[in-house]
């Protein structure tokens, strides 16, 4: 009987124990969370009470308890202490262990009370970059967006925000004269008319010089994208009179014999030399006569091309590596010269093209193969293909199933159309004109809730398919998406889970280095910053355009090749080809070819080591620590500083007839300030750890304009030291979850289209914790973002869509918005 007592008695005491145990954790975290909180009271009410209210904020008497009350004001304060922007510089400032305790507290208790709530996000109108890429998809139709639509409203470096993705009359116009050039090009030309394109030649620098993507074995000279209308013979001419070869009055770009080459799609079409001696007689005898004669030799170049995208490139034969940029000057109109060597023959205007002539009708062309699912074999045959093309077309389009009114509002379209000319082919480009002017293309807008009340609601399987599509390709929903969205399956976790997985190894999925990496680092204008050819007489065109390369592939082996995100603060490798090495200092590398290579030199790990960032964030003619201190503390950490107020001087360029100081010094004079000193003493830091690497991205021990050396020791906020890059990182890496979390939230953002609320960053903190577990593989935080409620929901919203009458060719809609106030003190 004892024994049976004890059977009992022993399970019971263990389940005793285990309780008391959770209990004892309990009130230990409760304990540890209060000590935490007291660093707020400790370091922050002097400023944050009901006296002095800084920011309209008091934080007097609060306790754990109010933290969930107040979210919105206190994820601001997490951003603060983040940052270490406060207490600002002068005050008394905690330790580093008592900042992050704090921040973790915060962050527990407000993640642990969080409403399930989304944002929400109006119609949203494709920008022209996801244009672009959605004409691609639908019609296999290249275009250059920046020719045909009008530039967005970037929001933290991104043109896909809803918010700013506004409509106006001139818009529509462009957006409908863009849709037409789209079905022109898309069906061709039966009975095309001669006509002409001109393509102007690249910039200065780079026409002696391997321009990437070309041949090899190739130098300088022009590659472009050309749609072609139809069959038949085409005429190429190099644009201009002698001089667009280095062939004009003092023709030195022909002293030697050099061999130009055209091919179309790789294949070589024409051929001619240029130079030499014979060529240099005649023209030095003969005058302009004998210049114009020269130039027949490059004047309607027969290429035999059918209808279609096509690849041309007119290059240059590479006969000797004399032939290099920074050896023999371009076709700019610059003469640099090496060791007395003549320039080089290049392409300084541009190239004309005229056709077709003796045209042959059309071939299937990929455009007319994705476009033409039927062929009318007899007249009687023609509407009931045009309904098939209609059918087709909307639904990849419009990314949805659709009905038989869809179908019936465009066939009026082909109908008008179909009176033409050009009979069929006519009436389907115009109904393919109509469908891409149409605002079931143009926007993306999620369906209202069905209850009117409802706080939110989950987006349909077909918006969710083309959310997804847009953020991870930039444009529409394939076929295999659609599939699953009508099937219902794409709403599972696993389903989903596996087309993220998909989806990522597409080479669609590259768009994402390019929209939203590069625009998140604000790295997708290095023309912004031009450097002084006084200062800097090393720089060329063509380096930047190796910053460029170089920072796309490194951003692409990251994300996109399963590595941790962190790699982009400490990677130990780069790309580069003999140029950027020989800027950068590194040994054995030849040829003009991008490879990737190990790093020796930890200076140059990363993105603190990339030309692009360090030229990004300078002036023409002097580096800027501001620049990249708040470069650093926005993109890398998350916490943006507060900019200047207005009126504030920021010029630092040495007064004239001064003497020249350096940067740091003259910095120092914005510090003495303490109004000043409260943002600079936190940005400043960090830039002037960047100090040794000049405007563009050259190491430098000294100053040569202030013939001084560079003194690159600061001391962030918080206390920590850093003397240079290397330090730098180490301090940026030691905050575990910082730039993950930084890059999340920029990450959320793109994905959904609208700026984040303080509601979204549970969600994005529970991502980063999740991907943890998974070396912070940009793939997880991926399908971390795509399972969140923010993603997948919609919050609620009054919409209001206006539509132009019926009878208006082209139907747009204009979306005004009431979005829920967000909560105040």
């Amino acid at each position: 009987m004892g024994f049976m007592r004890l059977k009992y008695w022993l399970p019971a005491a263990a389940l005793l124990a285990a309780g008391a145990a959770v209990v004892l954790v309990t009130q230990l975290d409760e304990r540890r969370d209060e000590r935490r909180f007291a660093a707020l009271q400790k370091y922050c009410t002097d400023c944050h009470n009901p006296d002095d209210l800084a920011g309209e904020i008091s934080f007097k008497g609060l306790t754990t308890e109010d933290v969930p009350g107040h979210a919105e004001q206190f994820e601001g304060a997490i951003v603060k202490l983040r940052g270490r922007l406060m207490p600002p510089p002068g005050n008394p400032q905690p330790t580093a262990d008592e900042v992050d305790g704090l921040v973790a507290t915060l962050e527990k208790t407000i993640d642990a009370h969080a409403p399930k709530q989304a944002g929400y996000v109006a119609a949203q109108r494709l920008s022209r970059t996801e244009y672009a890429h959605a004409v691609k998809a639908l019609l296999d139709v290249d275009i250059d967006p920046e020719e045909y639509l009008p530039a967005e409203i970037e929001v933290h470096g991104f043109t896909n925000i809803a918010a700013a993705l506004s409509t106006s009359p001139a818009f529509v116009e462009q957006y409908v004269n863009a849709a037409s050039a789209v079905a022109h090009l898309a069906v061709g030309e039966p009975k095309p008319k001669v006509a002409s394109a001109y393509f102007r030649a690249p910039g200065p620098g780079s026409q002696n010089s391997y321009v990437p993507g070309m041949p090899l074995g190739t130098r300088g000279g022009m590659k472009l994208m050309h749609t072609f209308p139809a069959d038949g013979e085409y005429r190429l001419s190099i644009a201009g009179d002698a001089t667009a070869v280095n062939a004009g009055l003092y023709p030195r770009g022909i002293e030697t014999r050099q061999t130009l080459v055209v091919l179309v799609d790789r294949t070589e079409q024409f051929r001619a030399d240029i130079g030499g001696e014979e060529d240099l007689a005649m023209i030095n005898t003969g005058g302009a006569p004998a210049r114009a004669e020269l130039m027949k030799r490059f004047t309607d170049m027969p290429l035999k091309v059918t209808a279609g995208a096509h690849e041309i490139v007119v290059t240059f034969i590479e006969r000797s590596r004399a032939a290099d940029d920074e050896q023999i000057g371009g076709g700019s109109g610059q003469d640099f010269s090496f060791g007395g060597a003549a320039r080089l023959a290049g392409i300084t205007t541009g190239l004309t093209l005229m056709g077709p002539y003796n045209s042959t009708g059309l071939t299937k062309t990929a455009s007319r193969k994705k476009l033409f699912v039927c062929e009318p074999e007899v007249a009687d045959r023609e509407r009931e293909c045009a309904t098939e093309i209609t059918a087709n077309l909307a639904r990849r389009a419009y990314r949805r199933p659709v009905s038989q009114a869809d179908v019936d509002r465009l066939l009026p379209f082909y109908e008008e159309g179909r009176k033409g000319p050009g009979g069929f082919d006519e009436g389907i480009e115009l109904m393919t004109a109509a469908v891409l002017s149409s605002p079931d293309f143009l926007y993306r807008a999620i369906a209202p809730a069905s209850d009117p009340n409802a706080a939110s609601q989950e987006l349909s399987a077909f918006e969710l398919a083309s959310r997804l599509s847009f953020f991870l390709w930039s444009q529409g929903p394939d076929e295999e998406l659609l599939a699953l969205a009508e099937s219902a399956e794409l709403s599972k976790t696993d389903v989903l889970e596996a087309q993220v997985e998909r989806m990522l190894a597409d080479p669609r999925a590259e768009v994402l280095v390019t929209s939203f990496a590069e625009g998140w680092l604000g790295l997708d204008d290095l023309e912004a910053v031009v450097p002084d050819m006084v200062l800097f007489p090393q720089f060329t065109d063509g380096l930047r355009q190796d910053f460029a390369t170089e920072t796309r592939l490194f951003l692409k082996s990251v994300l996109l090749d399963g590595g941790n995100v962190k790699t982009l603060l400490d990677g130990d490798y780069t790309f580069v080809n003999e140029r950027l090495a020989r800027h950068y200092g590194i040994d054995g590398v030849v040829g003009p070819q991008f490879r990737r290579v190990a790093l020796t030199n930890p200076t140059r790990y990363g993105l603190l080591g990339k030309g692009s960032m360090l030229m990004r964030t300078s002036y023409g003619n002097r580096t800027s620590p501001v620049l990249r201190g708040a470069w650093i503390l926005d993109k890398l950490m998350g916490t943006p500083p507060t900019p200047p107020p207005p009126g504030v001087e920021t010029n630092l360029d040495t007064p004239e007839g001064e003497q020249p100081k350096t940067v740091r010094e003259r910095l120092e004079r914005h510090r003495k300030d303490d109004t000043c000193n409260a943002c600079h003493g936190v940005i400043d830091p960090y830039g002037l750890a960047l100090e040794n690497f000049s405007v563009i991205g050259a190491w430098r021990d000294a100053d040569k304009e202030a013939d001084a050396p560079i003194d690159a020791h600061s001391e962030l906020s918080g206390g920590r030291p850093v003397d240079g890059p290397v330090a730098l990182r180490a301090a940026l890496l030691a905050r575990d979850d910082q730039f993950v979390q930084a890059l999340t939230e920029k990450l959320m953002m793109y994905a959904i289209g609208r700026e984040l609320e303080y509601y979204d960053m549970p969600q994005v903190r529970a991502v980063v914790r999740s991907a943890k577990h998974d070396d912070y593989r940009f793939s997880s935080l991926v399908a971390g973002i795509v399972q969140s409620d923010a993603f997948r929901m919609q919050g609620a919203g009054v919409t209001v869509s206006v539509r132009a009458a019926d009878t208006d060719p082209v139907q747009v809609a204009r979306t005004e918005t009431v979005t829920p106030a967000p909560l105040r003190e």
